[in-house]
């Protein structure tokens, strides 16, 4: 039962992190209003959007933060049913931390065209709540703290360069991608975002990852399976 519950976490870390759209949930005057936003995942793993106030629902966030984001993933066959989904319940407060803009922008780069207006702002959800549903038979209600990287996950920004660009260009060629040229736009204990223009690739790892001597090793292990592959 341990072990299916790791799994349980592992699947709903990954979703969250590789998840691009979803759906609020805020009340408007006593009302439900729901929303498609595009959520990025902060650095403590707290989910970042970037709002307009004239949207209905920023401004209902506004006056109540009590919130919910609804993620969902890639169904396993016909039925959509089959799709995983995370429901995180929590309160939604503006960011102005430079560290989260970055982390956002990362993740959505296109967004640089607005992210500037006055109009818009970034919001972190503090999550009180998470339920998760793998598909039929398997879902559970989490722990958000496991949600989160873990003491233990530090990575500081000036670490990242190592990651040199051979090795990334032989993770991408392994999974067929053509292009080179791809930068590291975000990392974290389950995986890693890798840039060209305005497409960020989501690329998982099999287990969650402690710290940063790991990660290393991981992603040499990934370019050195990519490179034999390539020359096998």
């Amino acid at each position: 039962m341990v072990q299916d519950l790791d799994a349980i976490y592992h699947a709903a870390r990954r979703l969250l992190r590789g998840c691009r759209v979803g759906s609020l949930a805020v009340i408007a005057q006593d009302q439900p209003l729901q929303a498609l936003v595009t959520p990025a995942i902060a650095e403590d793993g707290a989910p970042l959007l970037l709002l307009s106030t004239l949207s209905a629902h920023t401004n209902a966030l506004l006056q109540n933060s009590a919130c919910a984001l609804l993620l969902v993933g890639q169904a396993a066959g016909a039925n959509p049913q089959t799709s995983p989904r995370l429901s995180l319940t929590g309160h939604a407060q503006r960011s102005d931390d430079p560290a989260d803009r970055a982390r956002y922008l990362a993740i959505h780069p296109y967004a640089q065209l607005y992210a500037d207006f006055a109009d818009f702002s970034l919001f972190r959800l503090e999550i009180t709540q998470a339920r998760f549903v793998g598909g039929f038979a398997r879902a559970a209600s989490l722990d958000p703290a496991r949600l989160k990287p873990g003491a233990r996950w530090q990575i500081s920004r000036g670490a990242l360069p190592a990651l040199d660009q051979t090795l990334l260009d032989q993770i991408t060629a392994r999974r067929g991608i053509a292009q080179t040229g791809w930068t590291l736009a975000a990392i974290d204990p389950d995986g890693f975002d890798l840039a060209h223009g305005d497409t960020v690739l989501r690329i998982d790892f099999d287990r969650k990852l402690s710290n940063l001597a790991e990660l290393r090793q991981e992603i040499i292990s990934m370019a050195r399976i990519g490179d034999a592959a390539a020359h096998g």
